[in-house]
Parts: C-alpha cells; sequence; structure tokens
C-alpha cells in the first residue's frame, strides 16, 4: 500500500516537484504494464497544466517585488526586535523599563514574525503597529527609546507590502481564472486516483511491477514527509504553500 503524505501543506514547487516525481516512477515502471495508463495520462496532464500555472507566477512581475518589499520588512522587524532586546540590558533603568514594555507586546505576536506566511505577518505586523501608536504606555516608550522612525519604517513596508499583494491578487484573478489553488486541488484527486488503483492491485492483482511502483513512490513519499516533519520542528512556513 501506498503511505499517506499531507500534500496540501507542501508548498507550490514542492508539490510540483513531488508530482512530477511520482509520474515519472510510474512512466520509469511502465503505466501500461501496471494497468493505469489512464490514471497516468491525466496525472502528466494535470501536471502540464499545473507547471505552465506555476510558471506565470514566478515570472509575474509583482511576484519578484513582493519578495524584496517582504525581504525590507523582515529587516525591520527583526532589526526593531533586536533593538528592543538590547535596550532590555540599558544601564539606565528608564530605558531598561521602556524597553520591557515593548519586548512584553513583541512576545505576544511570538518571535517569528519574520518567518510567517505573507498573509500572516501581515495582520501580526499590522497589530504590532496599531499597539505602539494607539497604546498610551507603549507608544510613551516608544518615544523614549527613540523608536519612531523604526516603527515607521516597519509600517511603510508592510503598508506598501499590503498594496502590492493585493494588487498581484487582482491581476492574477483578471489574468487566468484557473487558478494554481484550483488546479492543485484538481491534480490532488488525480494523484488520488492513480494511488488507489495501485494499491487495489497490489492486492488483487499483485505483480513484481507493482510492487516495485509502491516501493519506490513510499520511497519518494517518506523523504517528503521528513522535509514536513523538519518544517515543522523549526516551525518555518512559506508564503507561497496551496495558494498563490
Amino acid at each position: 500500500m501506498i503511505n499517506a503524505i499531507n500534500i496540501s501543506i507542501l508548498r507550490n514547487a514542492e508539490y510540483l516537484q513531488f508530482m512530477k516525481d511520482v509520474a515519472s516512477l510510474v512512466q520509469t515502471n511502465d503505466p501500461a504494464v501496471l494497468n493505469i495508463t489512464a490514471q497516468h495520462g491525466a496525472l502528466t496532464t494535470s501536471i502540464t497544466i499545473l507547471e505552465g500555472l506555476f510558471k506565470t507566477q514566478l515570472a509575474n512581475e509583482i511576484t519578484q517585488e513582493l519578495v524584496l518589499i517582504d525581504e525590507r520588512r523582515d529587516k525591520a522587524i527583526n532589526g526593531l526586535s533586536f533593538v528592543v532586546t538590547g535596550y532590555m540590558y540599558h544601564f539606565d533603568p528608564t530605558f531598561a523599563s521602556a524597553a520591557g514594555l515593548l519586548n512584553d507586546n513583541l512576545k505576544l505576536y511570538g518571535s517569528g514574525v519574520a518567518k510567517q506566511n505573507y498573509q500572516a505577518e501581515t495582520a501580526t505586523i499590522t497589530s504590532i503597529v496599531n499597539d505602539w501608536d494607539s497604546q498610551a504606555n507603549l507608544n510613551n516608550a516608544m518615544q523614549v527609546l527613540n523608536l519612531k522612525s523604526w516603527k515607521d519604517e516597519l509600517k511603510a513596508a508592510n503598508d506598501l507590502f499590503d498594496e502590492r499583494y493585493l494588487a498581484r491578487t487582482q491581476e492574477y484573478g483578471a489574468a487566468n481564472p484557473d487558478t494554481l489553488k484550483a488546479r492543485r486541488e484538481e491534480t490532488n484527486g488525480v494523484y488520488y486516483t492513480l494511488r488507489d488503483f495501485l494499491n487495489s492491485y497490489s492486492i488483487v492483482q499483485p505483480t513484481p511491477a507493482n510492487t516495485k511502483t509502491l516501493n519506490e513512490i513510499n520511497a519518494l513519499i517518506e523523504q517528503y514527509n521528513t522535509l514536513l516533519a523538519n518544517r515543522l520542528a523549526t516551525g518555518e512556513t512559506d508564503e507561497e504553500t496551496p495558494t498563490p
């Protein structure tokens, strides 16, 4: 039997490569011999369409722009956090106390803001900026430490990112209703059908070719499951997991 894998949380590039690897393994073992010619053909067709959409996404000028803006806001939130942490060790109790207040606020949102996916990071930074602007104690602490320019840079980068992300979303919607997310969902069904056929034949009509194919696909799945487990352990996320 083919082992389980949560393909829905694979990043787009990983997802595409996984499907291509599965199709390649089946092709190597001969779809006709495995009695899954139609299922393999359907997966190959889905991969071709998926790859076209993925290349369109990578080529999108706004996508490249977002990468740079995201790096800018990552530097801002990381730099601001490091500055606040440094001030917590200041010899002047006034500075140390102000830094403690700001640090407590940052801790509410976790230590890995810059590692969050695009949408989550946008929302988190917006909340932090709003807290520092609207809560008197935090605003006063920011003024004591002269961190307004840091906060303003963080807000500017985040607002620009949000604006350009929305522009890209609108561009995708206008250009092609066949989104990467929708195509992934369709490809999921095609993959599961092929998997079920292989599993069924392994029970009712086992052959050396079928056994070899299942073993190879399981070896592939083990590699991807290890990748996902390592990512979960480190708390690493990505902006482009199942959605464009």
